[in-house]
Order: C-alpha cells, then sequence, then structure tokens
C-alpha cells in the first residue's frame, strides 16, 4: 500500500468520514480532512527515488464542539504515531479553527509521515 493508503486506514480507525481536502458542506460531524503541506522529497544521490515518502500532512478533526473535535485529533495523532506501516512526526500542538459556515469546530495538526512510495 501506499503511504496515504496506509495513513487513510488509521483515520478511519478514529473517524468514519474521512476526506482528502475539504468536505462537502453538508458533511455530519465528527469528519477529518486532510491536504499535503510539503515536506522533504527522499531522492538518491544519483537522483533516483526512494522507497519512502516523507510529506508534510495536515490533519484536520471537525465536531460539533471545539472539545470533541480536540479529542478526536488528540486519537489521531496516538493512532498514527502507534501504525506499524508509519513513521509519524508531530509538529507542534493542535491549533483551533472553524470551519467557513461555523457549524463545525476544528482542530488542525500537521505531521511529517514516513511510508511507503
Amino acid at each position: 500500500m501506499s503511504l496515504e493508503a496506509d495513513m487513510v486506514a488509521v483515520l478511519h480507525i478514529c473517524c468514519p468520514r474521512v476526506t482528502v481536502g475539504a468536505a462537502p458542506v453538508d458533511t455530519e460531524v465528527p469528519y477529518v480532512t486532510w491536504q499535503h503541506v510539503g515536506g522533504q522529497s527522499l531522492r538518491y544521490l544519483d537522483n533516483a527515488a526512494a522507497s519512502t515518502r516523507s510529506p508534510e500532512i495536515q490533519i484536520n478533526a471537525w465536531a460539533a464542539t471545539p472539545m470533541q473535535a480536540f479529542e478526536l485529533i488528540q486519537q489521531i495523532e496516538e493512532a498514527l504515531c502507534a501504525a506499524p506501516a508509519l513513521v509519524t512526526t508531530v509538529h507542534g500542538e493542535p491549533i483551533l479553527a472553524y470551519d467557513d459556515a461555523d457549524v463545525a469546530s476544528g482542530y488542525l495538526q500537521t505531521f511529517t509521515v514516513c511510508g511507503a512510495r
């Protein structure tokens, strides 16, 4: 499996609704969104691709209340760090956010996730 497939499988353990990018407007809470936000490309001296990748990924946990979203992002952090197929580095504490319609509260957190190409 790819890094993204392995990561999404872990996210689905924490929440049944996981979407890359933005979720549709009427998505039931709680839900999780995620996106690539950069990272270091792993290449050898001959410029060949490594068998692993190490992108930075922002994961967003959305729920009816800020504390529910915070509890969900904490579960996600623990699950990603414990996943045997991934090596996860946490970049700081979660950041409070609100969706554009002020329907859901969220917490955003960035991780470097190393896994299979």
